[in-house]
This record gives structure tokens, C-alpha cells and sequence, in this order.
């Protein structure tokens, strides 16, 4: 019952359909199949969602409700790149249902009918892409069994299988009935059509037709009876004339007849990424080896940096609350933070955090700020460029940079009788004061929530994770802003700790500086941020809290220090593009200036793998972090951790310095060395440092 798309068209709602499923608004049709009807569907705040509803014929069906609780169960598993993520389910309801994310796009078939083949980097991050996704459903103990063009969307953020979690698990349970055959003819595997086995490695023989697919447009198998199409795929050899020929044979392994002779997901993701990697300008950890291709979080980077396909909108969807206006969700976003920020104390600053996205013209945002900053992915200052770091001649950022909106770390400072008065309380909040909030009332508590939502929005989606849309309600007699994200029944804890910390940063920035804006007036210093566990609950969870009057970032001597939260972040993938091009190019660069210092003789100790250095972004903080893994304890000693700091503030300053100075969505120019030492599963931080002198700091 997958979710087909074109470009995100939507078909009207027909007579007898649902105005609501769950929490969610039915607006239209994406499709139907055997099992039910898929809607288009929205959350409260305008986000798009697709959502499955099975047919009443099979609701009624015990047997067949009990596989649709499994269904979800198993779905529930599956995490990963390149995959849609389900929302919520009710496996119980009259009509049972399932949510997942959703995202624009055409199906791999509908996209080959109208643009033709995948050629060149798309073809080969497509082949990643999908190959890494079935990576991570293998992972989770869960088998597809229906890979087919069918089930693979293709986004503006690459490629994305679809029902993966309503085949068959690894532990040999199956959901759908027992002695059926499953899937389509031409992607069924050899074993399944001889034997009715159905595991991983079926999935990579499907997987191979599928890229064979994408790079020829003609079926690997051929077309015909559905007799005439198992007996080529049993006996015949696949159509491969005109593919890559390193593709080809990656793909010659995948199509193998027996199962043994097929590589697994996680292999042919990384052999895909080499050849992708080898396409690319800019290689990750400054090689194309099998160790530096087989991270999975560069995989998806490269996949993400190098994808490029022609994908609509369609004006039928309603456009989210949040971007009525402008083309991309992305770039709205950006001018929303940017008008909060330079509106001042009318309706007060906002964090600016970059987000990637397009230009005004339209262009990418590796592209424009390429266009705009010349080749400083090999750390060249582009011509014309002010450098700020030590030593330049500095004249500051201009005042209409939001980048420099001061977040005041005391805001009430020396006011007599502030409204809000609750700065010395320690209370910690109390039941009934989330239930007793309220939507904003007047202008400055509708853009105190604008400011809120969108800083929140913004941080989010540089990792693919904007899906998480926070409601914000007011209780003046706590005199407390409320953050409060889901109900996203599967969501698991990590991303729930990405949420607090975005959402705590959000608030706490906001009501800083309205507090500072207009200490005699505003009331809200407090806040709290909470979690929906399901519609209805009487009392949210509490996720975190706090005051904007005791500082919002972690400082040292007036410097910000990295935290092990910040890490966490920074450990979850980019999905801007912006980031990932940056810490290509960084990475590369550490990496050749730490062995370049290793061969200068200072008695300096090698890291026991060629890969050990990675790094990251945290928008919460606005750091990157630049960590070894180091199971040879080889930075136990001070005068090895002050080198490796050394080689890191160095080498990155001058990208991310010319980075910000030739983009203004740019906010990284702080960083924290860490590493995991041993088999420590904790970091050890080092130090952090800012790469803009004092004087530029906001």
C-alpha cells in the first residue's frame, strides 16, 4: 500500500471519505491499492503527511489485523537514511491507519517515463541511497520483499524506499499469508520463485534490478507473461548492456542467482560510494577507500551533496502555516529568522541559523554561495573576502547581519521592577500549568511564537528532522512559554533530545532578549518544554525547563564550550547541504595536516585506523565538532591533545571563516575538539575556541 506520488499531486477527496484520520486533516487522495487508500493528510501546523487507512474489507478480517499490528510493530524498528519514517498508527482504530512522512516527489518509473535514465553522480547516489536504506531495514531484523520502482520516491533530498516494514521479518514471521506468493514478477528473486524463501539477500537481488532499472530504463528482465518474466529471472541473464561498467559489475554480484553470492546492503551501499565519491570534486576523508566509503554518515553526505534530480511541486496541497508565501520551505524559513532579527525590538531578534536552501535567484545553496565564494572548499579565501580572524583588519559585520544580534545573558540587569519577577524562583514546574496555557494573545506573545517556531523549524531541518512541528502556548500566571512537540508515537529518544535542546535554545534566546527589549512589560521569562505522548493527554510530559534571565548557552571565561549533548547532536548526519559540503572539505584537510604533522617529527602517535577523524555540526550551540576515534589511546597525553587541537583550529578556521564572511546564513565559526577513547562509548572533550576575534563576537 505504498504512497505514490508525482511531484506531490494530489487527487480531490471523494463522497464517504474521512475529514480526519487521527490527528490529522484529509485533504485529497495520493492513491489507492488492495489494502486501502492513501491520504494526503496535515498536522495542525500545515506539515504534509501520507496516511495509509486499510480497506474495510480487511479491517474486518482478524487474521489481517493482527498482520497490520505487526505491520507497524516491525516498522517501528527501521531508522535510517533514505527512508520514510513512520508518525503514528492505530492498528486498533475501526478503520486501522498508519502515518508516515511524507515527502514530493515521483516514483522511480514515473520520474525514468518522463526524464528517462539516471546517468553520471545521480546514478550512483541513487544506487547508494536505496542501497543504504535496505542497510538499515536489514539492521532492524526486518526483510522488504517488494523492492520495485514502485516503492522508491524520488525527493529533492534523494531517494526514499517506501513500505518497508509490511514484508516480512528477518526472524522468518511473515505478515502477509503464508504459501502466497509476494512482490512483483521482475523483482522477485530466484529463491522466492524456486523455493518461496524470502530474506536480505532477496532484497539485494531486487535492489540490483531496481539500479539496472534507474540507469537503462528497460526491465532487466523483460516484460511479458508473468511465467515467461520468472523463467528469465531463474534461468536468463539481466539486460546490462550500457550500464558504468564498475557499476555493472557491483550490479552482476547483486543479480547472482544464489543468495551467498550477493553482497549484503551495507557492502554494495559502500562500493556504490566509492564510485560516487571518485565522481565527486570534493572526497570524503580525502580518499576513495573502502574504510573512508563505508561510514554510513558520509555515505548519506555524499549521496545528499551529489543528488540532482528535476522535482515538482503541485499547487493543489495546501502550503504548511509556516511558508504561505515564496517557493522553498527552506529559504522561508531563512527570511523569517532574518526579518525577526532585523525588526529589533519591534518584534524582537532571533537566532540566525543556517539552513542551506536557495538563493534569491533561485540556485542551490552549494551552488550560489560557490558561485558567490569561489574555491574555498580547498580553504583559498575568495578574492574580495574581509577575513575576520587574528591578525585581519576587522571592521565587523554589518549592523543588518542577524548573525550579530547579541542573546543577553542577564537581561534584566540593573531594572528596578521587571514584570516578570519569577528570576530568583527555583520552583520547578508544577501540574496543571502546561494545561492551563493558551494560544498567543497579541502581537508581541503571535511573534514571540513566530520566533519560536521557526527558530526551532530552521535548527531541525539541517537534520531532517522538521517534521517535528512544536506548538507554542503562553501561561501568564506562570508566567512560562510552553514548547510542546508530537504526538509522534515512535519517535525515538535521541531525536526526543534533540527536540529539548533545540526547543530550550529557541526559547530561552527569544525570551532573552524580549526581556532585555522590554523588561518592564513582558512577563514571560520562565520556560518549559514538553512532549504529547498522544491527542488528549491531560498533562504533556516535561522534556526540560528553565530561565532566560540565568544565560542560554554553556560559557567559559565569555568563551561557549561544547557539551556532550552538542556532540550528540553533531554526531546525527547533515542534511544541509551547505554543512556537508563545508565538512567535506574540512575533513579532508584535518586529516592531511594531522598526518602531515605526524611525519614532521614531534614524536606524535597515529591513530590506530586511517578514518579516525570525523566532525560535526550542532545548531543548537553553533559549533562544529572535530573528534578522533582513538581505541589506541594514542590523545592520553597533553602535548598529542594540544597538537591535534592545534592541527584542527588551524586547518578549519580558515574555511569557516570564509565561509561566513561570503555567506550570511552561515553561523559556524566556533568549534570543540573531542575524542572517544578506547572503547568508551562517553567522549572526552578538549577544548573549544571561536574563530572570529573577541571584538567580532556576538
Amino acid at each position: 500500500m505504498s504512497a505514490p506520488a508525482s511531484g506531490g499531486r494530489i487527487q480531490p477527496p471523494r463522497p464517504g471519505d474521512a475529514s480526519r484520520v487521527g490527528p490529522y486533516r484529509i485533504v485529497g487522495r495520493l492513491g489507492a491499492g488492495g489494502m486501502g487508500t492513501v491520504y494526503a493528510g496535515l498536522t495542525e501546523s500545515g506539515e504534509r503527511v501520507a496516511v495509509k487507512v486499510v480497506h474495510p474489507l480487511h479491517a474486518g478480517d482478524p487474521e489481517f489485523r493482527a498482520r497490520f499490528r505487526r505491520e507497524v510493530r516491525l516498522s517501528t524498528r527501521v531508522r535510517g537514511p533514505f527512508l520514510l519514517p513512520l508518525l503514528a498508527a492505530d492498528p486498533d482504530a475501526d478503520a486501522p491507519w498508519l502515518a508516515t512522512a511524507y515527502a514530493p516527489g515521483p516514483t522511480l518509473t514515473e520520474h525514468l517515463a518522463v526524464h528517462g535514465p539516471l546517468t553520471g553522480a545521480t546514478l550512483h547516489a541513487f544506487a547508494t541511497g536505496t542501497a543504504q536504506a535496505l542497510e538499515a531495514i536489514h539492521l532492524a531484523g526486518v526483510v522488504h520483499r517488494d523492492v520495485k520502482p514502485q516503492n522508491v520516491l524520488l525527493t529533492p533530498g534523494g531517494p526514499r524506499i517506501l513500505d518497508f516494514g509490511i514484508a516480512h521479518a528477518a526472524d522468518g514471521t511473515s505478515v502477509t499469508r503464508t504459501g502466497v506468493l509476494t512482490g512483483t514478477p521482475g523483482w522477485i528473486s530466484p529463491e522466492h520463485y524456486l523455493s518461496g524463501v524470502t530474506a536480505a539477500e532477496g532484497d539485494l537481488f531486487g535492489w540490483g534490478a531496481l539500479v539496472a532499472y534507474a540507469a537503462t530504463g528497460r526491465l532487466p528482465f523483460g516484460g511479458g507473461a508473468p511465467e515467461a518474466v520468472a523463467y528469465r529471472v531463474t534461468s536468463g541473464r539481466p539486460d546490462l548492456d550500457g550500464i558504468p561498467e564498475a557499476l555493472k559489475e557491483i550490479l552482476e554480484r547483486a543479480l547472482a542467482k544464489e543468495p551467498a553470492e550477493r553482497p549484503d546492503a551495507g557492502e554494495a551501499a559502500a562500493a556504490c560510494a566509492r564510485l560516487l565519491a571518485a565522481e565527486s570534486t570534493q572526497v570524503l576523508n580525502g580518499s576513495t577507500s573502502a574504510e573512508a566509503s563505508s561510514t554510513p554518515t558520509l555515505i548519506g553526505e555524499l549521496v545528499t551533496a551529489q543528488w540532482s534530480v528535476p522535482v515538482s511541486d503541485d499547487p493543489s496541497w495546501p502550503p504548511p502555516a509556516s511558508a504561505r508565501v515564496g517557493s522553498s520551505r527552506r529559504r522561508t524559513v531563512v527570511a523569517v529568522v532574518v526579518a525577526a532579527a532585523v525588526l529589533g525590538a519591534s518584534a524582537g531578534g532571533a537566532l540566525a541559523f543556517h539552513h542551506g536552501g536557495g538563493d534569491s535567484t533561485g540556485r542551490s545553496g552549494t551552488a550560489a554561495s560557490t558561485a558567490a565564494a569561489g574555491d574555498h572548499d580547498s580553504g583559498a579565501t575568495p578574492a574580495g573576502t574581509v577575513l575576520a580572524g587574528p591578525g585581519a583588519d576587522v571592521t565587523g559585520p554589518v549592523a543588518s547581519d542577524p548573525r550579530t544580534v547579541p542573546v543577553p545573558s542577564d537581561p534584566l540587569d540593573g531594572v528596578a521592577h521587571p514584570a516578570f519577577h519569577r528570576s530568583d524562583d527555583e520552583t520547578q514546574p508544577v501540574p496543571g500549568e502546561w494545561s492551563a496555557a493558551r494560544d498567543a494573545d497579541g502581537k508581541a506573545e503571535r511573534d514571540a511564537a513566530v520566533a519560536v517556531r521557526e527558530t526551532v523549524k530552521a535548527m531541525l531541518t539541517t537534520k531532517d528532522m522538521s517534521f517535528m512541528t512544536p506548538t507554542v502556548t503562553f501561561n501568564r500566571q506562570a508566567q512560562t512559554l510552553m514548547v510542546t512537540g508530537g504526538p509522534i508515537s515512535t519517535l525515538t529518544d535521541d531525536r526526543k533530545e534533540v527536540f529539548r535542546r533545540v526547543a530550550e535554545a529557541a526559547a530561552c534566546v527569544t525570551l532573552a532578549q524580549r526581556l532585555e527589549e522590554a523588561p518592564t512589560s513582558w512577563p514571560y521569562g520562565r520556560f518549559s518544554v514538553r512532549w504529547r505522548d498522544y491527542d488528549g493527554q491531560d498533562e504533556a510530559s516535561i522534556l526540560g525547563f528553565g530561565k532566560a534571565t540565568d544565560g542560554c548557552y554553556t560559557d567559559e571565561a565569555g568563551r561557549r564550550q561544547g557539551t556532550e549533548e552538542g556532540m550528540a547532536t553533531a554526531e546525527i548526519p547533515s542534511s544541509d547541504k551547505d554543512e556537508i559540503r563545508i565538512a567535506s572539505g574540512t575533513l579532508k584537510a584535518v586529516t592531511a595536516a594531522w598526518n602531515t604533522r605526524l611525519a614532521q617529527g614531534y614524536g606524535l602517535e597515529p591513530f590506530d585506523r586511517d578514518d579516525a577523524i570525523t566532525l560535526g555540526f550542532d545548531p543548537v550551540e553553533q559549533m562544529m565538532y572535530v573528534w578522533a576515534h582513538d581505541g589506541s589511546g594514542a590523545l592520553s597525553g597533553r602535548a598529542q591533545q594540544s597538537h591535534f587541537q592545534d592541527v584542527v583550529s588551524k586547518t578549519a578556521c580558515p574555511r569557516l571563516l570564509a565561509e561566513y564572511n561570503t555567506n550570511r546564513q552561515w553561523n559556524y565559526t566556533r568549534w570543540t575538539v573531542a575524542a572517544y577513547e578506547g572503547n568508551s562509548a562517553w567522549p572526552q572533550l578538549f577544548t573549544s575556541g571561536d574563530c572570529l576575534p573577541a571584538e567580532s563576537r556576538h
